[in-house]
């Protein structure tokens, strides 16, 4: 259904919960419908204050916006400090030690293998068929 087919109160209160992005979270946070937000916002209005507690002013955006920059950089800083610390011949060590464990696992399979070919083959049991 596209929006010109809904009824012109819809589309106002379409247009007042994307002005409300916290009502947004609730809603879907509560996992309730939105039917008990439309009604109340049909008796009260939009100017009603308690509305403004759902409403997202730029000043927390942007708080937000920079707290999670900040955020980025200490992250960034931290992978770049362990970096800095990272011994390229300690790993090159323990690359050659796993390799070394995985060629010691293939022959194992191998000889495993090479083992289970030579046993015999279990005969099965013939099947006997009971005819009254």
């Amino acid at each position: 259904m596209s929006d010109t087919n809904l009824h012109p109160s819809i589309q106002a209160f379409r247009q007042f919960v994307q002005q409300h992005p916290k009502l947004i979270r609730e809603v879907r946070q509560n996992q309730t419908g939105w039917q008990p937000y439309y009604e109340k916002w049909v008796l009260l209005g939009e100017e009603d204050p308690s509305w403004q507690a759902y409403k997202e002013n730029e000043e927390q955006t942007g708080r937000a916006d920079t707290e999670s920059q900040e955020a980025g950089k200490e992250m960034f800083n931290k992978v770049m400090g362990m970096a800095n610390q990272f011994d390229l011949q300690k790993l090159q060590g323990h690359i050659h030690q796993l390799n070394g464990a995985l060629d010691n696992i293939k022959q194992l399979i191998a000889q495993y293998q090479g083992v289970k070919q030579q046993l015999p083959a279990k005969k099965q049991a013939p099947t006997f068929f009971h005819r009254d």
